[in-house]
C-alpha cells in the first residue's frame, strides 16, 4: 500500500501541499484530482523523493522510500523525461540492463498494444507516442506500485482506453496504483477510490461508489421557485427557469418528499457522477444559489 501521513510542502510564501494524509490499499486504483495548481504534481514529487517535504512522511508497503523501492515501482511523470537522442529500442535496452525485473515478453506485448515504432528517436515522436513509451518503460518491469501523473496525455481515445484497461489489470494482479488526470471520465472509469485536493489540502477521499451513494441530486419543476436555503443537507442548487437541481449529501428521499409537498412536479432522485462530486469539492463559493 501507499501511505501518506501529514505531508506538507512550502515554496517560499506559497503552501503547495498542506498536511495531506491519504492511504491507498494494495490492489486498488486511486485517482488524485484537483484544479491546476492544487498540489497534485508536488505531492507526486514528494512521494518519490524528487522534492523534500517540510513535514510528514510517505511509506510504501510500510517502508520509507529507498533506492530499492524503485525496483518495484513504475512512474510516469507529467512531462516527458525521456532521452531525445535515444530511440525506443535503446530505452528498453537501458531498462533491460539496469532493472532486474525487466520482462522482455511484457515489453514486446506493450509495444504491440501501443503500436509504437521503436526505431524512431524519441525527439521525433509525438506527445502521445512519448507518453506511450513512458508507459511501456513503467510497466515492463511488472511493478507492484504505480505512480502516474497524466498517464494518458496526448493519446487518442482508443489508446486512452487501453491505458485504463492496463491499470485495472495491474490492480487486479495486486498492484497499488495512484494516478492523476484532468480527464475526470478517465478517473471514473479506472479508479475505485478518489482523493480530491484544493489549495494543497485534502477535501474529499474515499471509495467512489460510497461517495456516490452518499451524494444525490433531487430534480424537480416548480410553478414558483421556493427558497431552499434552510433545508438540511443541500450543498448547492442549480436553477434553470422553473426547474431546480438540488445537490444533497443528506436524506435525498426526504428532500424529494419535501419538494412534492410544496407543489413540485416531476420529482426525481438522481445519482451524481464524479464530475458533479469533483465540482462541489473544489467550489470556492459553495452554498445554495
Amino acid at each position: 500500500m501507499i501511505a501518506i501521513s501529514h505531508l506538507s510542502k512550502r515554496y517560499r510564501d506559497a503552501i503547495a501541499v498542506d498536511d495531506l494524509s491519504l492511504e491507498i490499499p494494495t490492489g486498488s486504483v486511486c485517482g488524485l484530482l484537483g484544479r491546476n495548481g492544487a498540489g497534485k504534481t508536488t505531492t507526486f514529487k514528494c512521494l518519490l523523493g524528487f522534492a523534500r517535504q517540510d513535514s510528514g512522511e510517505v511509506r510504501f508497503d510500510g517502508e520509507q522510500l529507498t533506492p530499492q523501492t524503485f525496483l518495484k515501482l513504475g512512474y510516469v511523470p507529467e512531462r516527458s523525461q525521456l532521452y531525445g537522442w535515444l530511440n525506443g529500442e535503446q530505452h528498453l535496452e537501458l531498462i533491460r540492463r539496469s532493472h532486474p525485473r525487466y520482462d522482455d515478453a511484457r515489453a514486446r506485448a506493450l509495444v504491440g498494444t501501443f503500436r509504437l515504432d521503436l526505431k524512431r528517436k524519441t525527439k521525433r515522436l509525438s506527445k502521445g507516442q512519448q507518453t506511450a513509451l513512458a508507459l511501456i518503460l513503467a510497466l515492463c518491469t511488472n511493478p507492484s506500485l504505480l505512480v502516474l501523473d497524466e498517464p494518458a496525455s496526448g493519446l487518442d481515445p482508443v489508446m486512452q482506453r487501453a491505458v485504463l484497461d492496463l491499470l485495472n489489470e495491474a490492480a487486479t494482479a495486486g498492484a497499488t496504483v495512484l494516478l492523476s488526470s484532468h480527464q475526470i471520465g478517465q478517473i471514473e472509469r479506472a479508479a475505485d477510490r478518489i482523493a480530491i485536493i484544493r489549495d494543497g489540502k485534502l477535501v474529499m477521499a474515499g471509495v467512489l461508489d460510497d461517495l456516490r451513494e452518499e451524494r444525490k441530486i433531487v430534480e424537480a419543476t416548480f410553478t414558483t421557485l421556493p427558497d431552499l436555503g434552510g433545508f438540511p443537507g443541500i450543498t448547492r442548487v442549480e436553477r434553470a427557469g422553473t426547474s431546480v437541481r438540488a445537490f444533497t449529501s443528506g436524506d435525498a428521499p426526504a428532500l424529494a418528499a419535501h419538494f412534492t409537498d410544496i407543489g413540485a412536479r416531476g420529482v426525481r432522485v438522481l445519482d451524481r457522477n464524479l464530475e458533479d462530486i469533483f465540482l462541489e469539492a473544489v467550489d470556492d463559493g459553495g452554498g445554495v444559489l
